[in-house]
C-alpha cells in the first residue's frame, strides 16, 4: 500500500485547511483502518484522527474534536482531513497511515506509513 499525503499550507489561525491522503496498491483493507497523525520537532507522532468506514467509526484526538473532521471516499481510495479553526498548536507534519485492522492505525505501529504534509499555522 502506498499513501500520499496533499493540502498541507500556510494558513492564518482560525483558518481552514482539507489534508488529503490517496491510497493506492492493495487498497482493500485500508477501508478497515485510516488515520492521522501529527509530528513537530522534539515531540512524538501523535495521532489526530482516525476512521473505519466499513464499521462507520471515526475517532477523534479530544485537541481536535469539534474542529477537524475525517471522511474517507472509498471510491477514490482517499481519506480527507477537514481542519477548521485552527490553531498554531496545530502545526506539524501531518501524516496519514493505514493498517488491516481496527484501531490499529490509530497508533504509531500502523503497518503504512505516507510521506506527510507540513502544515503551519500563524498567530
Amino acid at each position: 500500500v502506498q499513501l500520499v499525503e496533499s493540502g498541507g499550507g500556510s494558513v492564518q489561525g482560525g483558518g481552514s485547511l482539507t489534508l488529503s491522503c490517496a491510497a493506492s496498491g492493495d487498497t482493500y483493507y485500508s477501508r478497515n483502518c485510516m488515520g492521522w497523525f501529527r509530528q513537530t520537532p522534539g515531540k512524538e507522532r501523535e495521532v489526530v484522527a482516525g476512521i473505519n468506514s466499513r464499521g462507520r467509526t471515526t475517532y477523534y484526538a479530544d485537541f481536535v474534536k469539534g474542529r477537524f473532521t475525517i471522511s474517507q471516499d472509498n471510491a477514490e481510495n482517499t481519506v480527507y482531513l477537514q481542519m477548521n479553526s485552527l490553531k498554531p498548536a496545530d502545526a506539524g507534519m501531518y501524516y496519514c497511515a493505514t493498517d488491516p485492522r481496527w484501531p490499529n492505525c490509530l497508533r504509531t505501529e500502523s503497518l503504512y506509513w505516507g510521506q506527510g504534509t507540513q502544515v503551519t499555522v500563524s498567530s
